[in-house]
């Protein structure tokens, strides 16, 4: 079928049930033809994730390292820099280096670079270029990084150091930039980045949330429109958690239906690109609704999946394969 994003997929936004459930029927069977009955199931071990299907035997497999602790410029409403508490510091190359070799020496498989933003919106991570390159060559680890906005000079020292994937927020609307992530011109600047790191030949893997606009749907649709000019390894839909002690905090997120709509769009409109249920949604009943309504919408695979969103994809006639690493390595896994 033919599928445009920005034509079709407000359709899908503002679809009655029946009509949804005619989309994600598409979607689902779409999924199917092209990649297989596999769901991948990640559960990188920064966190635990412990599921009746599933337990994570070695909690050094896949840790995530902050390279400015909790330290964040940038501010962004939702966030306020509490989403890096839960990295370990990791503040010169020296402390990267011997956290890796950790990693390594306790049979783990690899770590997530992460660490705040400088007003502009990058992440200082030149002068850990070589540590990276130290990971992937000599410890043979699989190394992820959140990337912030790059310079040309920064995506060549990724691709110098044959990271495994680099990973980024894209927004599709400019106030959303501004008044969330307090970036002038962010839109704009986000697809720049796109197009750096893919020039630079370093696997992309964009990640977009629903309801960053204080909850609401605003901008999403363009953001997958966005991201598919490019050629991505995988794309990883995230969902709003108002956060305590930040401005989001006792907003209501924006509802499951919300986030499956938002991945039958980009099923549709990627159909051959991996896509993924992220990490960063709201717990409880929310993720159970939301993983299940991912199965239904075609996903390949889901992160810290529950149990009930397991037995879905079973009923579903899917075959869930666990992975305690970051989902961001899907394009890996099903080639």
């Amino acid at each position: 079928m033919s599928f445009d994003i920005l034509h079709d997929g407000p359709d899908i936004i503002t679809a009655t049930p029946q009509e949804l459930a005619q989309y994600t029927d598409m979607a689902f069977s779409l999924r199917l033809k092209r990649f297989g009955r596999e769901l991948y199931c990640y559960g990188p071990t920064s966190y635990p994730h412990n599921i009746p299907s599933h337990t994570q035997r070695n909690r050094h497999n896949f840790i995530s390292l902050s390279v400015t602790g909790t330290a964040c410029s940038l501010q962004c409403e939702h966030c306020k820099g509490r989403l890096l508490s839960g990295m370990e510091p990791v503040l010169t190359p020296e402390d990267m280096l011997r956290r890796l070799e950790q990693v390594k020496d306790s049979g783990g498989e690899g770590a997530l670079i992460s660490g705040g933003s400088d007003s502009a919106g990058h992440v200082p991570l030149r002068r850990f270029g070589e540590v990276l390159r130290t990971a992937k060559d000599s410890l043979g680890l699989t190394i992820v990084v959140h990337t912030g906005l790059v310079d040309v000079e920064t995506a060549q020292v990724l691709a110098d150091a044959g990271i495994d994937a680099a990973m980024f927020d894209v927004i599709g609307d400019e106030e959303v930039a501004r008044e969330i992530y307090h970036l002038r011109n962010g839109s704009t600047q986000m697809e720049r980045t796109l197009r750096i790191l893919s020039d630079a030949g370093v696997p992309i893997v964009p990640h977009i949330m629903v309801g960053l606009y204080w909850g609401q749907l605003r901008g999403e649709i363009e953001a997958l429109a966005m991201v598919s000019r490019y050629s991505p390894a995988a794309i990883v839909v995230i969902v709003l958690s108002p956060l305590r002690h930040t401005p989001m905090e006792g907003l209501p997120p924006p509802s499951p239906s919300a986030v499956g709509r938002v991945l039958t769009v980009a099923r549709l409109g990627l159909p051959d690109r991996p896509l993924l249920l992220g990490c960063a949604r709201p717990l409880g009943q929310h993720k159970i609704e939301t993983d299940q309504l991912a199965v239904r919408a075609g996903v390949n695979g889901i992160a810290y999946i529950s149990e009930e969103g397991v037995e879905t994809a079973r009923r579903a006639g899917l075959k869930p394969v666990f992975k305690d690493v970051c989902c961001s390595l899907a394009y890996r896994h099903m080639t």
